[in-house]
This record gives structure tokens, sequence and C-alpha cells, in this order.
């Protein structure tokens, strides 16, 4: 199935006056004036607008001017220039893909430097400044070119959004398996990746600045054969523009603008994506901001203010002895959350489902011999599962131990190790199952409760826990990741009620509340100390580490009333999954179906979030993978799917825990490399 395009529900904007733009300049140059001088007097010192005035007129105390020329003047140049490049760069990638949601974090820029960063660390590669830079510009780019040519140029927000998505999911959690592995070598790349601008001090803001002013010279001087994109490939090809060239050109200075970025504060969230539609709007009243050679200052002013703007508020909200530890780009990122929420809900949705798909079916035959042979695999993992860790058993041991003959080492061993196969199983089967509701709801097969917000929330109550409440038993792990999911999906299904929960609202809404849930956890991890943080991170990782026969009994109730329920409701969910017409057609009250299936999702998420951690791409792979093997009747679909799952989660986790043994993995991780070349593959195969 293809993800069809959604465009802004908004009228036709009268014509730009040819006047007011210089005035609006000047407005945003004297804004982020304000905010600069007002961020300088902000800090954990006693210095205030008093001693910063004398500092410059160079009448302060020797402490305080240092305290103004060594941090806060820094702090505040590098806010002014990692808004405006990021704001460049967003409004360049806008208009060479003609998507008003790309930006350097939908596109994955920021995760790609991150990830070629982290692997330069972990490695031991000791590197240069400008190295290191260059190491950062080729991740970027590399994302950002792999996003771009899967989700197509100008192919719908949808798309691309869901693309940068997977893609950042899958590099972030591969660079923080990394983090885990080689925690030496890679010490403060975590904090580094949250982005903030009191990092480098004056030597970064000299040595970015250069940079910037290249990329930002190198796209005013392709202005016009951008602008003249705007009007659709064929009308720039006849006005002598080379299209490819142009978007080529594009990119790369983005990405460089985005790099030095990144350098210089880390990854300060969704900027890129703020900036160019908060001066959009002014270029629908005055033709000064229609062309690129008006927008890109105009959107590097809107980019600083957002930057300076996040800091100021961070440090008059919070007291300064902690904001110095909270990252601007938390902040920054909140604020993108809730920006592409509200761009969600005014987005008109157009996708439906292709009738190739509906009519896709499988011989009974073909779903009996896959489901004996799932059976088959998922005994089997389980048992090569029992048998190898830390202490390789037999399989008379399990035997023995199972009969409660066992010797006391080979108890212990099993007592620790069989309900980490039992977390791994029913986890996967859980989260499959989740996945299998939520693409028949969204009819979309790139969906999954991850991409909806869900997983996100449960992760942010369970990490809400562990970093409060360390000593938390199961019981209560279950009920925070319960409690955030059921918050976030609140959030979520409330704001894309609108319409009966359409498809491509819902998944743009989600990925908002994703957005948020994910800056959340870096705050808690940020402010908690080390050994709750580790414990967090491992937790986030999809570890089963750990795990108790308590923690799984939650897990394995819920899995039966849902599945009982789903086989039950198999009908309606093979209804739901068609269209918007036949359903109602039917009797059914699709939107009460898609309610009541969203929230078994829901339910099956936070217990499998709970007693296994966040383990991403299950619930898109599993029943995707199913329906190709077995067609779309859901009655065939939920038990290839479930045992698909578990299989998967089940495998992951047992070569997380044995490959690089003593050292582990976690699934979560194991699933994360193996689902986001799957997650491409599908865009690749629905670009038509």
């Amino acid at each position: 199935m293809a993800v069809t395009a959604t465009t802004p529900d908004t009228r036709p904007p009268a014509a730009p006056s040819r006047t007011g733009a210089a005035p609006v300049t000047a407005a945003l140059v004297l804004l982020v004036a304000a905010l600069a001088l007002v961020d300088i007097t902000q800090g954990t010192a006693a210095v205030g607008a008093t001693e910063v005035w004398k500092a410059f007129t160079g009448r302060a105390d020797p402490a305080d001017a240092s305290v103004v020329i060594a941090s806060r003047l820094p702090r505040m140049t590098a806010g002014l220039l990692v808004g405006a490049v990021l704001g460049i760069a967003g409004t360049a990638l806008q208009a060479v893909s003609r998507n008003v949601l790309a930006s350097p974090d939908t596109l994955a820029v920021n995760a790609g430097a991150y990830f070629a960063l982290g692997i330069g660390a972990a490695f031991g590669l000791s590197l240069p400044w400008f190295a290191s830079s260059a190491v950062a510009f080729a991740g970027g780019l590399a994302a950002a070119a792999v996003v771009l040519a899967l989700s197509g140029l100008g192919a719908g927000t949808v798309r691309l959004v869901l693309a940068g998505s997977a893609l950042t999911l899958g590099l972030t959690g591969v660079t923080e398996g990394l983090l885990l592995l080689f925690p030496r070598q890679t010490e403060g790349l975590y904090q580094w990746n949250q982005g903030s601008i009191g990092q480098s001090g004056f030597d970064g803001v000299l040595q970015m600045a250069p940079i910037a002013l290249v990329g930002l010279v190198g796209l005013l001087l392709i202005a016009r054969r951008v602008d003249a994109l705007a009007l659709g490939d064929d009308a720039a090809r006849g006005l002598g523009v080379p299209v490819r060239a142009t978007r080529v050109t594009a990119v790369v200075l983005a990405a460089l603008l985005s790099t030095a970025a990144v350098t210089l504060a880390g990854p300060v969230g969704y900027v890129g994506l703020c900036a160019p539609a908060l001066v959009r709007p002014l270029a629908r009243r005055f033709r000064g901001f229609t062309r690129s050679r008006g927008f890109l200052p105009a959107a590097a002013l809107a980019g600083a203010a957002l930057v300076l703007g996040s800091d100021v508020l961070l440090r008059a909200l919070v007291p300064a002895d902690v904001a110095v530890s909270v990252p601007t780009g938390v902040v920054t990122s909140l604020v993108g959350a809730v920006f592409l929420i509200v761009m969600a809900t005014r987005v008109r949705d157009t996708a439906g489902a292709t009738a190739t798909e509906r009519l896709h079916i499988r011989s009974r035959t073909r779903f009996l011999t896959v489901t004996a042979v799932l059976v088959a695999s998922a005994v089997g993992v389980a048992i090569a599962a029992a048998l190898l860790g830390d202490s390789k058993l037999l399989l008379g041991d399990v035997v023995n131990w199972a009969q409660g003959r066992a010797g006391r080492t080979v108890t212990f061993v099993l007592d620790t190790r069989m309900p980490r196969v039992l977390a791994a199983l029913f986890a996967g089967a859980a989260l499959a199952l989740a996945g299998t509701f939520v693409q028949a709801v969204t009819r979309n097969p790139l969906a999954e409760p991850g991409i909806l917000g869900v997983s996100g929330g449960a992760a942010l109550g369970a990490v809400l826990l562990v970093t409060t409440v360390p000593l938390a038993g199961s019981w209560g792990m279950a009920g925070a990741a319960f409690a955030g999911a059921a918050a976030s999906s609140v959030l979520v299904f409330g704001l894309a009620a609108r319409g009966g929960y359409q498809q491509n609202r819902l998944v743009l809404v989600g990925i908002g509340v994703a957005i948020a849930a994910s800056a959340l956890i870096s705050l808690l991890i940020i402010l908690t100390d080390p050994f709750n943080a580790t414990k967090a991170l491992t937790w986030l990782s999809g570890s089963t580490y750990g795990r108790t026969l308590p923690d799984v009994v939650p897990l394995m109730a819920v899995l039966a009333v849902c599945v009982a329920v789903a086989f039950a409701r198999r009908t309606e969910l093979d209804l739901v999954s068609l269209d918007e017409d036949t359903p109602r057609l039917l009797g059914l009250g699709l939107a009460r179906a898609r309610l009541g299936f969203l929230a078994l999702a829901v339910l099956l998420t936070a217990t499998a979030v709970a007693a296994a951690g966040a383990i991403g791409f299950v619930g898109l792979v599993a029943p995707h993978a199913a329906r190709a093997l077995v067609g779309r009747q859901h009655a065939r679909v939920i038990p290839v799917a479930v045992l698909l799952g578990a299989v998967l989660v089940c495998t992951a986790d047992l070569v997380g825990r044995t490959v690089i043994a003593p050292a582990q993995l976690g699934a979560g991780l194991m699933t994360a490399a193996i689902g986001t070349p799957y997650f491409l593959y599908l865009l690749v195969r629905s670009r038509g």
C-alpha cells in the first residue's frame, strides 16, 4: 500500500503585499537582540544585567567579567549561530523536497551524525576537531540521502516523516547500544546528543562560523534555481534549471549547515522544522519573503529566536543549578513535537487501501504449513535460549529442572534464565498483536505502536519510575508503563479523533507524541544519578536482564485475553482494515471499532514494555510478514503474527546475550538492527 500525500487544509492566501518585509525583518532582529540580552543575564552565578553592562564597559569585577566573557557570551553566540544555520538548513530542505515537514531531524541528519561519531568513539578513533566534523558531516549527509531517496521527493509528508523516523530510531538504537558496550570510550556522548549551546565556547563558534557562511552563501547563489523548483520539475527544466544538480547541491549545503550546528552544540532538535513554518505565514502577506533570498535570512532570525527563546524559557522556569544540566535541545524538541502535532491536525487525509491488497488471499494449506513451521521454530528457539548463555546446559538439565531434580547450580541458572526466555517470547507476541491491531485500524502497513507514540509513552512512564523509585517491583513497573501508555494514547487518539481516527493524521500525531516522550526520557536520564541512568538506558535497549516470573505474569494474562478478543472480533478487524465505506454499509460503527482495537493495542504495548523494556519494530515486521505469508484474513494473520513476534524477540534476546558474551546487547537493539532495513525495504516497495 502506498502512503499517499497529505496537504494542509487551508484556504488560498491573498496576494502578498509589496511592502512591509523590511519592518518585519527589523522586528525579528530586535526580538533576537532582546532574547540575546536576556540570555546573557541568566546563569548560576549572581551576575545580573548591571554586572553584564559593567563587563561590556570594562568596569566590572574581574570575576563577574570572567563569567560574562568566558561563559555566557559564548553560550549566547552559539545559540545565535546554531539557530540561524538550522533555520536556513530546514528552509533549503523543505524547498527542494516541496515538503513542509522536511528538516534535519525528519531527514535523520542528526541521527546520522550521532551514529557516525558513536562508531568513531566506540572504536577508539581519536580524531582532531576538523576530522570529527567531517565524520559527522558524512554520517548526516548519508542519512539524508537515504531518507530522501526512499521517501520520494515531493511524495507527501507522511512518507517522509515515516522514513526519517524509522531511520532515526534504528540509528539511535544502534548508537545507544555502543554507549552501553563501550561506556568509557563514549563517555558524555549521550548528553552531547541532546544538544546544548553551552558546551563549546568561543573556539567552537569561531571554527564553525566559516562553515556556516559557506553554506549560506552557497544557498543564496542557487536561490533562483531553488525558487524555480517550487513551480514543479517540468517547469524548472523548461526554465533551464538543472533539477537534479540543484537538489543535490541544496541537500549537501543543508547537511553542511546541519553538521556545523551538530558539531558546535550537538543535535538541537526541530529548529529546522519550526523556523521556516514561522516565516511561511509572512511569505503569504509580504512579497519580500516569497523568494529564497528574502526567506532564508528571515528563517535564520526565526531559528535564532527559537533557540535563544528556548534557553531563556528553560532558565526562567527551572532553578539555575538544574537548568545548567538540561540541554537546550530537549526544550526545542518539545516545541517541535507540539508543532508537528498542530500540523497533523490540519492535514487533509487522503489515504486508503488498494484493491490488490484487499484481494490478496493465500490457500489453507499454506497457512497450516506456515503455522506448523513457526510453532516448531518457536519451540526450537525457546529451547536454544534455555540452553545457551553465560553457562551452557544440556537438554537433560532442563528436564531435570522441570521435574525439580536438578542440582543447585543448574537450578540457579534456569531460575534466572527461564523468566528471560518467557519475557522475550510473550513480549514479542504481544507487540506483534498490537502491531496487527494498529496496522488494521490505520490501514497502513508502515504503522506500529512505536510510531503511534504508545511505546514512547509506556517507556516514559517506566523510566520515570526507574529514575525516581529505583527499587520499584514488577507490578509497579507494569503500572507505570501502562499509565504512560494510557496517557499518550489518550492524547494521540483525542487529537486524531476528528474524522474518525483517519490514518495519516493518526500517524503524524503519534510521531509528535513519540518525539515529546523521547525528549522527556532524555531529560530524566540526564538529571538522574549515573547508576539510575545506566539502568534506564539498559532497560530502554529492550533488555530482559533480571526478569523474574512475577514480571511475566501480567503480560501472559493480558496476551491471553487480547488473543481471545482478537479471534472473537476477527471479522470486525477484517472490515476495519478494508476501507471507510464497507464497514458502515454493514452497520459497523467504524470510530467505535477503531477505538476499541487501539485500546487493546495500548494494553498489549504497555505490558510488553513493562516486562521486556522498549523493543521497536516488532509491531511493524511481524504483522506485515504474516500478511505476506498467509494473506489478509485476520483469522490467519493473528496466529502467524503472534508466532513471528515471539520467534523474532526471543531470537534477538538470545543473540544479544550470547554473541558478545559476557557483555550483552538488549533485544530492542537487535530488533532495531533487523527492523530498520525491513522498514526501508517496505518504503521502496510502496513508492509506486
